[in-house]
């Protein structure tokens, strides 16, 4: 798949330039193409992980496992600094459950994570429960925000099958890919 050839092409460089600057990677010039909505979206995401009240760490680790159960590549290929996560953290997201370096609270919203991107019907008062165990009720709004929004934009850029700027290991359509199998190629 050639840039050109995504399931939505990019934009034009008159389009995107005046949002992300002359050399923005292969997703921004796609989602440019709603260049009347890009910037608040921006503004939005932004928001999520600079003006939360959750640790930039669990956003990441969520961020990260939602990711996964998308197959976003290019979600999976990114990790934000504001997370402080070593990719040793990011290999115990393969199994949260057993994962010694991860905490209760972080335990509990990524089961919470898991849940609304596999199967939502399946949430219930004691998933509620659990993370009100570990989390005020301003944070778990937060923390369902964060999953929403994650759970949606992962399937979007999944399905527009934006990986053409990514390694080859990331493009493979027919490879499960995972966030503790790939390095990462982006940092933010």
């Amino acid at each position: 798949m050639t840039l050109e050839s995504s399931r939505v092409p990019p934009a034009p460089a008159e389009v995107y330039e005046p949002i992300f600057g002359s050399e923005p990677g292969l997703r921004r010039r796609i989602h440019a193409q709603a260049s009347h909505l890009t910037a608040d979206y921006l503004a939005w995401m932004t928001a999520l992980r600079t003006k939360g009240i959750l640790p930039g760490r669990l956003v990441e680790l969520v961020r990260l496992r939602v990711a996964f159960h998308n197959q976003c590549r290019s979600c999976m290929a990114i990790r934000y600094s504001t997370g402080d996560v070593s990719e040793d953290l990011v290999c115990s997201l393969e199994k949260p459950e057993e994962a010694e370096d991860l905490t209760e609270p972080e335990r509990a919203a990524l089961a919470f994570a898991d849940l609304m991107a596999t199967d939502h019907l399946r949430i219930d008062d004691a998933t509620f429960a659990r993370l009100h165990q570990h989390f005020t009720s301003p944070e778990v709004m937060e923390l369902c925000l964060l999953v929403a929004t994650f759970v949606g934009y992962g399937r979007m850029d999944s399905a527009l099958a934006m990986t053409d700027d990514l390694p080859e290991e990331y493009a493979d359509p027919d490879a499960t890919v995972a966030p503790w199998r790939q390095a990462p190629v982006t940092f933010l």
